[in-house]
């Protein structure tokens, strides 16, 4: 399944706890259809060497949608040079 919301755009919540919220897409889960978005879902986290940690948490595809599309990069387009052969008589 191909999903319309790709890593980078900007996306809301529209249920749940964060509902509301705007992020940017930060990782994809095509096969769970689940995804990260910036500043939604926050975990705290105890790791030993760095203490407690935030970090975003995965949600449902279904519940956010899109509001910004990431820009595309431009794609490098080769000049084509034509030569002109014409035979002066």
């Amino acid at each position: 399944m191909k999903l319309k919301i790709k890593h980078g755009d900007t996306v809301e919540v529209t249920t749940g706890v964060d509902k509301g919220k705007t992020g940017s897409v930060l990782d994809i889960n095509p096969n769970k259809l689940k995804i990260k978005v910036q500043g939604v879902k926050m975990l705290t986290h105890y790791d030993r060497q760095e203490g407690l940690v935030k970090k975003e948490a995965y949600i449902d595809y279904s519940n956010v949608k899109l509001v910004k599309a990431a820009a595309k990069a431009a794609k490098a387009t080769k000049k084509s040079t034509s030569k002109s052969t014409s035979k002066n008589a």
